[in-house]
């Protein structure tokens, strides 16, 4: 059973699916399509081509599926698409694609995003993600499974964090962050490996290992490019899925630039 409370504006055309909950003073528009279970508190504003996904929580004054924050949008029937088991919390904000970026920005399953926190138009956004308080994804941004992001942290346009990483609060991340890697500092410098991640989500003790060796040939080695270290440790370490993913993430593409150890003396 659906409860909609007296104060809440829904346009004609959204489609509300089973036992959705729409508390006072919320905005939902024409175009709109809530899932089984939706929940909005109150104060929520959902605009454009927007479609959240089964048992997602919306808290006060978030706003979803505005206009992109880009200067070329002409107002595109472009999508914002929201999984499933989703908490977006207070002053969070989420905008559709644009026609240039593909035209969708796609958030997964289960996510976990706080107070002031925003993803950009064409971001494609994993499951079993968290942005804390304030971080922020600027447009075209892919943030791959179960990476945390810190409180005030944001990244540029066009840069993607691999899967399982963990960004440190304050960082600017101006380059890729490998999976599994750990970034902190003002401009994001890469210091290690996310060990208590991959511990706790029980990443077995020889893959461990496994990364460790690869991290440690790729970033610490001093012969030859940092793609061709990549390319040795991928070999080196051919039966380990983790070194696999990061060295793949590595070597997809010619020009990415990456998130590193930072030097001695700097």
């Amino acid at each position: 059973m659906q409860q909609i409370h007296p104060t809440a504006v829904i346009e004609d055309g959204a489609v509300l699916g089973k036992n959705v909950k729409i508390g006072p003073f919320c905005m939902v528009g024409p175009k709109v399509t809530l899932g089984d279970e939706v929940e909005l508190v109150s104060h929520v504003v959902i605009a454009g081509r927007t479609s959240i996904g089964a048992r997602t929580k919306i808290f006060p004054f978030a706003c979803l599926g505005q206009a992109p924050q880009d200067q070329k949008y002409a107002g595109e029937d472009t999508l914002l698409e929201i999984g499933v088991d989703n908490k977006i919390r207070e002053h969070a904000t989420m905008h559709p694609g644009t026609v240039g970026g593909g035209g969708v920005t796609r958030v997964g399953n289960n996510g976990l995003f706080m107070a002031g926190t925003h993803v950009g138009h064409d971001c494609l956004v994993g499951d079993n993600v968290i942005l804390a308080n304030n971080a922020t994804l600027a447009g075209h941004v892919e943030i791959q499974d179960f990476v945390i992001i810190g409180g005030l942290s944001a990244v540029i346009q066009w840069r993607r964090v691999g899967a399982h990483a963990i960004i440190g609060g304050l960082t600017g991340v101006e380059f890729d962050v490998i999976p599994y890697g750990s970034v902190l500092g003002d401009r994001a410098r890469l210091a290690g490996l996310n060990l208590i991640g991959l511990k706790r989500r029980n990443f077995p003790r020889d893959e461990i290992h496994a990364l460790r060796g690869a991290y440690k040939a790729v970033f610490n080695g001093e012969e030859g490019t940092l793609r061709s270290r990549a390319e040795a440790a991928q070999e080196q370490y051919a039966q380990f899925n983790g070194v696999q993913t990061m060295t793949s993430f590595m070597l997809d593409g010619e020009d990415r630039r990456f998130c590193t150890p930072r030097k001695t003396g700097e």
